[in-house]
């Protein structure tokens, strides 16, 4: 029951840490509160089990992006400018057919901790009975992080660096470049 608590606490500050970052006319207060989104996202994660994922939103989400959002703020204004207009229903629409979607993909998916999931019936056992044969690592936990998963890392670390390489691309001055 206490654990429940504390994931319901998280969520709501998470909800509040999403609902101020939307409303912030300041830039970097609103680049602070989603990093702070992250980092309470990353404590979720954590709790529910899922530490490799809670160690990847760790790095991407409140450490590189935070880092990457502040970087752009000061090389641009810090200062948010809103134009007065109303609802645009295209992209209403298109948000509200993007949820239908994905709830209509989650209709099928196993109950949470279902051991008949394909998961628990595939996957881990295998893990747990050819770890150590195919990786050489006592650790399962290790071995799936290091070794089965480690394309999975390398290819988020590129995408992080391409988006570094953009935003500075992007975001140079014009009394930087030379002609």
């Amino acid at each position: 029951m206490m654990i429940w608590m504390l994931d319901f606490l998280i969520l709501v500050i998470v909800l509040i840490c999403a609902i101020s970052a939307i409303m912030a006319k300041d830039l970097l207060s609103s680049a602070m509160l989603l990093g702070t989104f992250s980092f309470l996202v990353c404590m979720l994660w954590a709790l529910m089990g899922a530490v490799d994922v809670a160690l990847i939103e760790a790095v991407v989400g409140a450490g590189i992006s935070t880092a990457l959002f502040i970087g752009t703020i000061y090389q641009t204004s810090r200062k948010a400018y809103r134009q007065k207009v109303g609802i645009k229903i295209f992209p209403l629409i298109a948000v509200v057919l993007t949820g239908c979607a994905f709830i209509y993909g989650t209709i099928d998916m196993p109950d949470w901790g279902d051991p008949e999931s394909p998961a628990s019936v595939h996957v881990s056992p295998r893990y747990i009975e050819k770890t150590v044969e195919e990786t050489a690592t006592p650790n399962a936990v290790t071995s799936v992080l290091a070794d089965y998963r480690s394309y999975d890392t390398f290819g988020e670390t590129v995408v992080i660096f391409t988006a570094g390489i953009v935003c500075i691309v992007l975001l140079r001055r014009s009394d930087d470049k030379k002609v």
